[in-house]
């Protein structure tokens, strides 16, 4: 039965109907993913999206569900979706490396609060998604256990950190998909591998299970393969969680309903800072041509200033490598992971540990955070990064009185090719250029495919929305999609 059903084109509501209705049964649809990902991620040369498999959890979620669907009761609302997991969001019994050898054999004795709420919905967790170590790269090159190939075109990247989540959707070996956004590393590599990747507002989904990076920065969102999708998606993972103190109790609307409301009227905000004349030129024109269709749609095009916006990436790094050093401190080869064998002393086993397991970017970012919050240096940098911070929110509060929406590029260029940027870590870094502001704001923030260069690989339109105001963005990204897929006149 399920073989009439194309994967690629599968999506969360049409994988819940096809399991409803027994056009297939859950179990059969997880064999089916399973038989994919063997054949198009697993095998050198392929996108290595996938570091573990979840089969037998898979299979007994399966099962439960084929029961309900065998019975003729309702599915649960997520009832047969197969999804997959960043392995830097932790599931119980179920190896969580964090694309790191210093937690290659971690196997964590509780589920994160997303995974537990998707799967208590029905969700089917297929395995763990290659990522950048620690969640540190904008290009996924930094993981142990090697790059992630972008489905789109293998000799480039799929985008950072979230590289698998994101590949895993386009090749269509996952319906749907987690990851975490820090400074863009949902948006990004959803631009780069053409599918939506959403960042709600900080505090909108619980970050119990998330492995930290920097902590007042980290997200965890869906990547899908429409808006409705991740609106979907959304709703089953948001609200409040007792065990994450820094979870919002704001009401958490049905977003699927959001997503149908006219956008008409609705103001955007097109800031300058965001379209430097050095921007590739199809990034821009297809940018450009997502406006125009918001703007038929019934939109108000404004043109807005975001003045601190240069300072973004100086602030970024100074404030996400600060919190990195400190919230790695825990990996010493004492309490979590790696040790040594090869240290004398009691102090020559910490350092080795840390030296023989952590990968060349996260040392790197540990020594700058280190570095900045170091005596004599910590008003100079880190204090100084927050106000930065402080003056970019700002910046997006005093845009959102003119504003209901900001609409940008996502990226400054589509994929670049494996290894182009890796000697070079400014370049690099420069590839979160559009996205780092809304992670110092704590913004929601969605990246939306809107069109394609002329060597055929995808860009990304980011639209960005007020504090807890998930509901307008998907709304813009729901009918771009729409107009999109229309022919105009």
């Amino acid at each position: 039965m399920a073989g009439a059903l194309d994967l690629n084109l599968l999506t969360v509501s049409s994988a819940r109907i096809a399991v409803q209705e027994r056009q297939t049964t859950a179990v059969a649809l997880v064999e089916k993913f399973y038989s994919k990902i063997e054949n198009e991620d697993r095998k050198p040369g392929q996108t290595n999206a996938y570091l573990n498999l979840t089969r037998e959890r898979a299979l007994s979620q399966a099962q439960k569900l084929d029961k309900i669907a065998d019975a003729g009761e309702p599915l649960p609302p997520l009832g047969g979706v197969p999804m997959a997991v960043k392995d830097v969001i932790v599931t119980s019994g179920a190896r969580t490396t964090a694309g790191s050898k210093i937690l290659g054999d971690y196997v964590p004795p509780y589920d994160a609060t997303a995974v537990s709420r998707l799967e208590q919905a029905g969700a089917i967790v297929l395995g763990k998604l290659n990522c950048d170590e620690f969640a540190m790269g904008s290009s996924n090159e930094n993981s142990a256990w090697g790059p992630v190939r972008n489905p789109r075109d293998p000799s480039r990247v799929p985008g950072g950190s979230s590289g698998g989540s994101a590949a895993s959707v386009a090749a269509g070996t996952a319906v749907a998909s987690l990851g975490s956004d820090t400074g863009g590393s949902i948006r990004q590599p959803a631009a780069f591998c053409g599918v939506v990747g959403l960042m709600p507002t900080y505090g909108r989904i619980s970050r119990y299970g998330l492995i930290a990076f920097g902590s007042s920065l980290d997200h965890i969102g869906p990547l899908t393969k429409s808006v409705k999708d991740s609106a979907i998606l959304l709703r089953h993972m948001a609200g409040h969680d007792s065990m994450d103190t820094t979870s919002s109790a704001a009401q958490v609307p049905d977003y699927e309903q959001e997503i149908g409301k006219p956008v008409r009227g609705l103001r955007i905000g097109v800031p300058k800072e965001y379209f430097p004349a050095e921007m590739d030129s199809a990034v821009g024109a297809a940018v450009q041509s997502g406006i125009d269709l918001l703007a038929k749609a019934g939109c108000e095009v404004k043109s807005i200033s975001l003045p601190h916006t240069k300072y973004a990436i100086p602030a970024y790094y100074i404030i996400a490598t600060a919190e990195a050093s400190s919230n790695l401190a825990r990996y010493d080869g004492v309490r979590y992971g790696y040790r040594s064998r090869n240290g004398k002393t009691l102090s020559e086993m910490y350092r080795l540990s840390r030296d023989e397991a952590f990968g060349p970017e996260v040392k790197r970012r540990i020594m700058l955070g280190t570095y900045a919050l170091s005596a004599g240096y910590y008003d100079a940098y880190y204090l100084k990064a927050q106000k930065v911070r402080a003056l970019i929110a700002r910046d997006f509060l005093e845009a959102f009185k003119e504003v209901d929406a900001i609409v940008t590029p996502t990226t400054p260029t589509p994929a670049f090719k494996i290894g182009e940027k890796s000697d070079d870590p400014l370049a690099m870094y420069l590839a979160d250029i559009f996205t780092v502001t809304a992670s110092l704001a704590g913004i929601p923030g969605i990246s939306v495919p809107c069109g394609s260069s002329a060597d055929g690989l995808p860009i990304g339109m980011q639209i960005l929305g007020r504090h807890f105001e998930e509901g307008t963005i998907l709304r813009l990204g729901h009918a771009f999609e729409h107009a999109r897929a229309t022919p105009q006149a």
